[in-house]
């Protein structure tokens, strides 16, 4: 027998008697009630085939076939989805439930995050960036009280980017005991699976997510980066002056929170910076409790870097308390204004992309030198064939990469030529390199970047023939001299503002 449960004053969603309705799911049927999602019948829009090519597809397909061998006979439905809930792998060993999962549209091709399809497991958790179990009447919709759903959002561990979902789904009157714990195992092992392809999870600092930067010591965080820098900072610049807030957006470590900054600076707004980034999921609770005490001092500008690892209750509740502060400005920073979370978005008046570093060539020379002078204590000077070398470098790691490389140079002279920089910037992008042919390139690039130098005399100091060491240079995109300086060529820039 099913009760009414008050989601607010027009939504009433019946539940069993014995089901104890959390903030979660509360929270998650007002949202539903928001987005117009329907409460009789699924009928999301189909989008098309799906990206079966990438590596997140790959990893994810070889777990959950694993997992459904594991599973073998069981009546559960194993299912992969992207970071916007459209369905992009399904694995069903029982014809009865996958002919059911077919009418309801829970198939490859369709959406079904809670904008489409309401309360449910894996719109749940994609929403909250938690495991989530929504069982039978529990879902917002009543197409879809014949089951239950078990699933886990899949992290990408470096970057802390949401990759998607892993599903699972069977009959309501089934035992849901394992299916938490299968989907949150399943996810974690794609995730670590996506990591191993190359990329070396790197640990984010615990407690590090909280600075305050008192009213006068904003501080040189940058300078004229380029046109696209400096059109991006006018812009955000005549926002704060107007006394309209601000996000800017880009890809990692492109300068997103410097410019936020200097443009506070430039606008003359001597007041405390509240700075923060997204701690450890396990941590938000207690970093939305330290915003409280210092906002009530009033007067403040907050900027909120990496806001799209926020999940949607958070950011409901971040946007709740800079609201009620008085004489508080906000801005963020995330990596696309598509991934800033509902919440957030609507407290927005203009956003601004900031290019990756490969697009503002013209900002690499005076970034460099102004990096060196920080990491020196002195001025520095690149030569004609460094700035090239610099200019012609496609920068995946942006300024971080910039920085880390102009500060190891400078060590060495304060007039930096090629034959100082890193051998990462004297090659051209390619593969992911094994350890021993990352030595093997780095030498040869040392060995060329001597000035001077010819691929004979280079292949002589190195005890290779001259044949090899071409054949090297092709293999690792190795730079030789002046005349294969110019890099790769660049597509054209993407327009730089919106909002």
């Amino acid at each position: 027998m099913g009760v009414g449960v008050r989601v607010d004053e027009e939504v009433w969603v019946t539940v069993e008697r014995s089901v104890v309705v959390s903030p979660r799911l509360s929270a998650s049927w007002r949202r539903s009630r928001d987005y117009g999602a329907p409460v009789d019948a699924v009928d999301p829009v189909f989008a098309g085939g799906v990206d079966d090519e990438s590596l997140y597809f790959r990893c994810g397909h070889e777990v959950l076939r694993g997992l459904k061998e594991a599973l073998s006979g069981e009546p559960v439905s194993m299912m992969l989805t992207d970071a916007d809930g459209l369905v992009l792998s399904r694995m069903c060993d029982e014809p009865a439930l996958t002919r059911a999962l077919d009418a309801t549209h829970l198939a490859p091709g369709f959406a079904f995050s809670e904008r489409e399809a309401g309360t449910n497991g894996l719109g749940l958790a994609l929403a909250d960036r938690a495991p989530s179990l929504v069982r039978g009447s529990e879902h917002y919709c009543t197409g879809l009280w014949g089951y239950t759903c078990a699933a886990a959002p899949v992290i990408d561990p470096v970057h802390h980017r949401l990759l998607g979902s892993v599903n699972l789904t069977t009959w309501t009157h089934r035992s849901d005991a394992l299916l938490l714990a299968l989907a949150r195992t399943a996810a974690a092992h794609i995730s670590a699976l996506v990591t191993g392809h190359g990329t070396v999870p790197q640990r984010t600092p615990r407690g590090e997510v909280f600075r305050v930067v008192p009213a006068g010591r904003y501080g040189p965080d940058a300078v004229g980066a380029g046109k696209s820098w400096d059109d991006a900072l006018a812009t955000v610049v005549d926002a704060v002056r107007t006394g309209r807030t601000a996000g800017v957006v880009g890809e990692p470590g492109v300068g997103k929170t410097a410019l936020l900054r200097t443009a506070l600076r430039e606008a003359g707004r001597d007041r405390r910076i509240l700075e923060a980034r997204p701690p450890d999921q396990r941590d938000l609770e207690p970093w939305l409790a330290l915003w409280v005490p210092e906002l009530r001092k009033g007067w403040a500008e907050v900027i909120v870097g990496g806001v799209d690892a926020l999940p949607l209750w958070a950011a409901a509740e971040l946007a709740r308390i800079v609201s009620g502060a008085p004489g508080v400005s906000l801005a963020v920073t995330a990596s696309d204004v598509a991934a800033v979370p509902d919440p957030l978005v609507s407290l927005l008046d203009v956003v601004v992309e900031l290019p990756p570093l490969r697009l503002r060539p013209d900002g690499i020379s005076p970034l460099a030198e102004h990096l060196g002078r920080c990491a020196r204590g002195t001025d520095v000077r690149f030569t004609p064939a460094a700035a090239r070398a610099l200019a012609a470098f496609t920068w995946p790691g942006n300024v971080g990469q910039l920085r880390r490389v102009v500060s190891d140079a400078v060590l060495k002279s304060d007039v930096v030529d090629s034959g100082h920089l890193a051998p990462e910037v004297l090659c051209g992008p390619g593969r992911v390199l094994t350890r021993l042919e990352t030595l093997e390139r780095d030498e040869i690039a040392r060995a060329l970047a001597q000035p001077g130098v010819t691929v004979a005399q280079a292949a002589e100091s190195l005890g290779m023939s001259r044949a090899t060491v071409y054949r090297r240079i092709s293999r690792y995109g190795i730079r030789p001299g002046p005349a294969g300086e110019a890099g790769p060529r660049r597509g054209p820039a993407r327009p730089l503002l919106r909002g």
